[in-house]
């Protein structure tokens, strides 16, 4: 009798090969590393509608190194366009739907590799958790930011941003209808991120001192060639990773995210940052407690070093690409960074620094060292006080000095909405607080990114004279005095939900405190009080409302 056959592959196999093959693939394709493209390619968000060339130099790059590549497509919310009431509310819940996404996509399909495709605010931290989750090798790749309009008012280069100031202006009558509309069609006059270092760049930027796209790729305007080759270097760099083994697991370490809270303290991130960096550190097992302590410890030690709109009214990302970027920020903190972590270039940092070259001369006022800061003061600061028993998040590089403590007045907004109609009304008058609440994850929900209410203060001349605090969100691109992420939020009835009108607040970003002048007493008698009616919610935001933590936590579902 013979010997029964026994083939060295599976049906699995064979139903994979056959329907590979239903798109065209060659058998040759289909014997190489299988490397995934997470694009999250769309024709709204101006960030993201570079990414289709984009992917193409990726796979060109994956085809050179000996890989095969497979796109897919992701979702991509902009706060910009998704602004205002039920819209924003998507934007932080859409973080863990692209997370599952790409985790859904890679596992099922068992890619063996995954190249990243983003560029802006939820998008980028949702991709790095998604590919924490996969288990497998990955690279993120930015889009890159636009260019930048005309100067208008006191900056020297127009941006997204300043319609929202200029809004303000026309509110006042500093300008015409005509005038602001005009300034709307010349401000964005690219595809790309947006032009200043707000939560978009600032993620991407934050993401590549992490150690998870390639050195100096971050900053590469959307519109530059360099932008193709460095999609090209991260189509072969995936694969070297695949066939080394190297995930972002042995990456994303907490060496890792101090090295990303160094870099973040001296470019004068994004607020926004610190809930991401939280969620990408609780996936890989680290405690979000002991990362919030981090930020806290590195504000004392890292001072401000690189100044890029909102903290500069003359350069914009552009500006700082060519300063150096990333690059020039991590060798100017060389001394204070961990130099031998791992990263996505199958090099350690200290190699990075030492190997990278520069394509354009430093701007030593932008990028400046450690021994000639713009503020010794970090970029981020946590606050503490009776008012943010669970932490707040403030931001010295964004708000002017003379402000880094203010004492004022409150005046309280149950919504986003209501501080707005205020402004429109010019309730807000010199001296106030505007305290901003239920705009946290549970209570918003999806703690909305307020980008307009500070704009509009700026426009209406209360930079320097009122201040704002708020359980929400804002965007990187704000300033003046404000603290942001006050936890415990006020829909789980934290200190915020029982401020009233007239109470005294100071905002000391310098010894980073946050205090309500009212007694113990008096707090205690306000909670006994307090009552709330969560809003009735279905769809994704309901689910998201029950399962989320707070700001401190990371927002993250669970």
């Amino acid at each position: 009798m013979s010997k029964e056959y026994k083939p060295n592959f599976t049906s699995e196999d064979i139903l994979n090969t056959v329907l590979y093959k239903a798109n065209g693939y060659s058998d040759d394709d289909l014997n190489r590393p299988m490397i995934g493209i997470a694009n999250s390619f769309n024709e709204i968000v101006p960030g993201h509608s570079n990414l289709r060339q984009v992917a193409e130099f990726v796979k060109k790059g994956i085809y050179r190194a000996g890989g095969t590549a497979v796109e897919f497509g992701t979702i991509a919310i902009c706060d910009g366009v998704a602004t205002g009431h039920i819209c924003n509310n998507f934007t932080l819940p859409s973080r863990d739907l692209i997370a599952f996404n790409v985790e859904t996509m890679a596992k099922a399909h068992k890619l063996d590799g995954i190249v990243l495709l983003a560029s802006c605010d939820k998008i980028v931290p949702g991709m790095i958790m998604g590919a924490i989750r996969a288990g497998i090798p990955a690279i993120f790749l930015a889009g890159g930011p636009m260019l930048s309009g005309a100067a208008f008012g006191e900056k020297s280069k127009a941006d997204l941003s300043t319609v929202a100031e200029a809004y303000g202006m026309y509110q006042i009558g500093k300008i015409t209808k005509d005038e602001l509309f005009k300034l709307g069609t010349t401000c964005t006059p690219t595809c790309g991120s947006c032009q200043f270092y707000g939560t978009a760049n600032t993620m991407c930027c934050t993401t590549e001192a992490l150690g998870m796209s390639l050195p100096g790729s971050a900053a590469i305007p959307a519109v530059y060639s360099e932008r193709f080759r460095a999609a090209q270097s991260t189509g072969e760099k995936i694969v070297e990773l695949v066939k080394k083994g190297i995930k972002p697991a042995d990456i994303i370490t907490f060496k890792a995210i101090r090295n990303a809270i160094r870099y973040l303290m001296a470019s004068g991130g994004s607020t926004n940052a610190v809930i991401h960096l939280c969620a990408i550190g609780h996936l890989v097992g680290i405690n979000t407690d002991d990362i919030m302590k981090e930020f806290d410890k590195q504000s004392n030690i890292v001072p401000h070093i690189a100044r890029i709109n909102p903290a500069s009214n003359d350069w914009d990302m552009e500006d700082y690409y060519k300063a150096g970027g990333v690059p020039r920020v991590m060798e100017h903190l060389k001394s204070l960074i961990e130099l031998d972590g791992m990263t996505v270039s199958g090099k350690t940092y200290g190699q990075n620094i030492e190997e990278y070259v520069y394509m354009y001369p430093a701007n030593d006022d932008m990028v400046r060292t450690l021994e000639n800061p713009h503020s010794k003061l970090g970029g981020l600061a946590i606050m503490r006080g009776n008012l943010a028993p669970d932490t707040g998040v403030a931001k010295p590089a964004a708000i002017a000095k003379e402000v880094w403590q203010f004492t004022g007045e409150a005046i309280c907004f149950d919504s986003e909405e209501e501080s707005l109609q205020a402004l429109e009304d010019k309730k807000v008058k010199p001296g106030h607080v505007v305290v901003i609440r239920y705009e946290g994850p549970k209570g918003g929900p999806g703690m909305r990114e307020m980008v307009a209410t500070l704009k509009i203060m700026h426009g209406q001349g209360l930079a320097k004279s009122a201040a704002l605090i708020t359980d929400g969100r804002f965007s990187g691109t704000n300033n003046g005095c404000f603290v942001v992420h006050i936890s415990p939020e006020a829909a789980a009835c934290g200190p915020i939900a029982l401020v009233k009108d007239g109470d005294k607040i100071t905002i000391d970003v310098i010894n980073k405190e946050l205090t309500l002048h009212i007694s113990d007493e008096e707090m205690a008698k306000r909670k006994a009080e307090w009552k709330y009616e969560p809003k009735k919610l279905d769809g994704y935001l309901g689910i998201y409302a029950k399962l989320a933590k707070s700001a401190d936590k990371g927002g993250v579902i669970e």
